[in-house]
């Protein structure tokens, strides 16, 4: 029986328990726009591990935080973040939101988070990325001219030392490893990892033919556009002889509730708009975003029932296990952020888990 088959189980997603849902952080640490101020790098890194203690409370399934290493970003040693939340928390699963593994060593990867997963008692996972803000590579000393082949090369050893406890092993960018035992190895049989696609089918393809888990990131644009990416993720699983319903699809993308979309949208944009300009260098045109609330959106912008409904058109369209907001992003106070994790907790999981777990029973 191949890895794949048991990725389902090995990840705790019961599709009779309806859609997962998770929250994620860039780790972005950005002013606020409205106040003007910023807390601290050691304030905020503590926000992160309070999220997770948040979520977990709130009955979220996942909590992930990533890394970047640039200016307004404080989660660079994001698998040191994960640590702490590890000890801090008891029963969420947790971990990268995407660890990026173009310029980062596979077998150091490897043991970092086999460490978290000892540390939680068995709930670590690990998202594998390529990067879309690609200053660490000159950072860290790579050559963006091989931004492919870096990442496929260190994602086939990735998935190789997590599979063989001895490994013998050679490529174009990493010394040779010859019997080499990776330690420590984690409480789980293996570490779930995931790839991370931006939306574009080629990324998503070869994903489905390395029979690997999917999360599937987005900004915006309507649902249907992205149903592509998840049916060709599917179809290269398939022909390369891995069961689809064996393995998993998360998507990714911003979530903000407030009694009204009109409330929402108000609330939210001074975050997106400045948070991206810093961040990406442009900001979103405010009426781009208010397209936001449209039903067809992917963005799950709106009052409660209005995420709810969308959430459950997403489902509806890709099949998806797992569902991960980012609810933190541009400089959000962390009140702000709590507020949210408490009523995505109260209104919106318990509606979304109901209505995905009976049509999964309708199916059986």
């Amino acid at each position: 029986m191949s890895d794949a088959v048991n990725m389902m189980d090995r990840l705790s997603i019961d599709p009779s328990q309806g859609l997962q849902f998770g929250v994620y952080s860039l780790g972005d640490h950005l002013p606020d726009p409205v106040a003007g101020t910023r807390v601290s790098a050691e304030e905020r890194i503590r926000e992160f591990i309070g999220y997770a203690e948040a979520a977990e409370d709130a009955g979220f399934d996942f909590f992930s935080l990533g890394e970047s290493h640039q200016e307004y970003f404080a989660s660079q040693a994001h698998a040191v973040i994960l640590g702490a939340i590890a000890q801090a928390t008891k029963s969420i699963r947790i971990g990268s939101t995407s660890t990026i593994l173009s310029t980062s060593d596979p077998v150091r990867v490897f043991e970092n988070f086999a460490t978290i997963d000892l540390i939680s008692g068995g709930r670590a996972e690990l998202v594998a990325g390529r990067a879309s803000r690609v200053g660490l590579f000159e950072l860290l000393g790579y050559d963006l001219r091989d931004y492919e082949e870096l990442f496929e090369e260190k994602f086939d050893l990735l998935q190789k030392v997590n599979q063989e406890r001895e490994i013998t092993w050679s490529g174009q960018f990493r010394a040779p490893l010859n019997n080499a035992e990776v330690l420590p190895r984690p409480a789980q049989e293996s570490l779930p990892i995931w790839r991370a696609v931006g939306g574009a089918p080629a990324s998503a393809i070869k994903a489905g033919l390395a029979g690997v888990p999917m999360v599937m990131a987005h900004l915006g644009g309507t649902t249907s556009v992205f149903k592509t990416t998840v049916d060709s993720y599917r179809q290269a699983a398939r022909h390369q002889g891995y069961d689809p319903a064996t393995l998993p699809v998360a998507t990714a993308g911003f979530l903000h509730t407030a009694p009204t979309s009109q409330d929402a949208l108000k609330e939210l944009y001074p975050h997106i708009n400045d948070g991206m300009k810093r961040v990406n260098g442009q900001g979103m045109p405010k009426q781009l975003f208010a397209q936001s609330v449209d039903p067809a959106s992917i963005v799950n912008i709106g009052s409660p029932q209005q995420v709810v409904e969308k959430i459950l058109h997403q489902h509806e369209v890709f099949g998806h296990q797992r569902y991960l907001a980012q609810i933190d992003f541009g400089g959000m106070p962390y009140e702000k952020v709590m507020g949210q994790i408490e009523t995505i907790g109260s209104e919106i999981i318990p509606a979304v888990k109901k209505y995905t777990a009976a049509k999964t029973e309708e199916l059986v």
